[in-house]
C-alpha cells in the first residue's frame, strides 16, 4: 500500500502541472474560440483532480508512517532519481515557474473578464459584425479619458452612417484615440437585424473578435499591449520568486515541503477554489460572490499562498 501511495503522490505531481500549464496557455487565448471554453475547464478539472488525490494520498502515507510521515532522500527507500538533490531543486524550480505562469494567466484573463459589455453580448445575438462607418452628426456628451493628466482617450454618443446599413446608427459610450468629430470614421460592432440595439465602438479592443465571441489575451489594439506588458511583468516576479524558494533552502527542506500533507492540502485548497472560482466565466454564466472573490483574487492568491507555505523553508537544510 505504502509504495502505491508513493507512486501515486509522484505521478500526480507531473500530472497536475501539466495539467496547469496547458490550461493557462489556453486561457491566454492560443486556441481562442467562443465560449463556453470547455477545454480550459477539461484540463483545469484535471489540475484540480490531481491536486485533491496527490493530498489524499500524502494523508495515507502520514497515517502509514505516523507523524514522522513523508520521504527520505536516502536512495535505498525506492526513492531513486526521484528524491536526488538535482531533481528535488529542478522540481521546485518548475513549480514556481508554474505559479508565475498561472498567475499571469489569470491576470490577463481577469482583464478580459473585466471588459465585458451587455451591448456586445445582445449585439452578438443579434449576429453582430464589424464595419467602417461615419459620424454624420456632431458628437455629444464628450469626455476625456485621463491617467495622470495625459488624455489617453475620448467617450462620446456619435450617429454614424454604415455603409449598406442604416443610415443612423446610436453609438452611446463610443471610445475612440482622437477627440471624435463629424465626417470622421470609426469601426463600429452592429447588428443587421437589429439596428435597434444601436453600434459598440471601443478602439481599444479586437471588435472582430468580439463579434465571435472570441478573446484573446494579446490580441490586436491597446487591450492586448496592456495585456502582453502586464504578463511579462508577472512572469518576471515568477522567476525570481522561483530562484528564491529554489535555492535559498536546502534539498531536505523542499523534500519535506513538497511531502507535507498539510501544505499541500493549503495549497490544494487553493487550486479547487481558483478553478471553481473562473468556472462560471468560462462557461459563460453567471457567477456568485465567493465565486467573483475566487476569480478575481486568483492571480494574486496564488504566489501569496505559495511564498506563506514555503517561507519557512528559507536557510534550512
Amino acid at each position: 500500500m505504502r509504495a502505491v501511495l508513493v507512486w501515486t503522490v509522484r505521478l500526480c505531481g507531473p500530472a497536475g502541472w501539466v495539467a496547469v500549464a496547458v490550461a493557462c496557455v489556453w486561457l491566454l487565448g492560443v486556441g481562442a474560440v467562443p465560449r463556453p471554453w470547455n477545454g480550459v475547464l477539461a484540463w483545469g478539472a484535471v489540475a484540480a483532480g490531481c491536486a485533491v488525490v496527490r493530498a489524499g494520498a500524502l494523508w495515507g502515507l502520514r497515517r502509514i508512517e505516523g507523524s514522522g510521515g513523508g520521504v527520505s532522500l536516502n536512495k535505498s527507500n525506492g526513492g531513486g532519481s526521484w528524491e536526488s538533490r538535482g531533481w528535488i531543486r529542478v522540481r521546485t524550480c518548475a513549480v514556481w515557474l508554474l505559479v508565475g505562469l498561472a498567475s499571469g494567466a489569470l491576470f490577463v484573463g481577469l482583464l478580459g473578464a473585466g471588459s465585458g459589455d451587455d451591448r456586445v453580448d445582445a449585439l452578438r445575438d443579434a449576429g453582430a459584425r464589424v464595419s467602417t462607418a461615419t459620424v454624420v452628426e456632431r458628437p455629444g456628451g464628450v469626455r476625456e479619458d485621463l491617467s495622470e493628466d495625459v488624455v489617453r482617450g475620448y467617450s462620446a454618443r456619435l450617429v454614424v452612417a454604415v455603409p449598406g446599413g442604416p443610415e443612423r446608427l446610436v453609438v452611446k459610450g463610443a471610445y475612440t484615440y482622437d477627440k471624435p468629430r463629424g465626417g470622421a470614421e470609426v469601426e463600429v460592432l452592429w447588428a443587421p437585424s437589429a439596428p435597434e440595439l444601436g453600434g459598440y465602438v471601443h478602439e481599444r479592443k479586437d471588435l472582430s473578435a468580439l463579434a465571435g465571441g472570441r478573446w484573446s489575451a494579446f490580441s490586436g489594439g491597446a487591450d492586448g499591449r496592456d495585456a502582453l506588458v502586464a504578463f511579462v511583468l508577472v512572469m518576471v516576479v515568477g522567476c525570481v520568486l522561483a530562484a528564491v524558494f529554489t535555492f535559498a533552502a536546502g534539498p531536505v527542506a523542499l523534500q519535506r515541503l513538497a511531502w507535507s500533507p498539510g501544505v499541500q492540502t493549503v495549497r490544494t485548497a487553493l487550486i479547487v477554489a481558483v478553478f471553481l472560482g473562473w468556472r462560471p466565466f468560462l462557461l459563460g454564466d453567471e457567477a456568485s460572490l465567493p465565486e467573483e472573490l475566487f476569480a478575481g483574487g486568483g492571480f494574486i492568491l496564488a504566489p501569496l499562498v505559495y511564498v506563506f507555505t514555503s517561507v519557512g523553508t528559507i536557510g534550512d537544510d
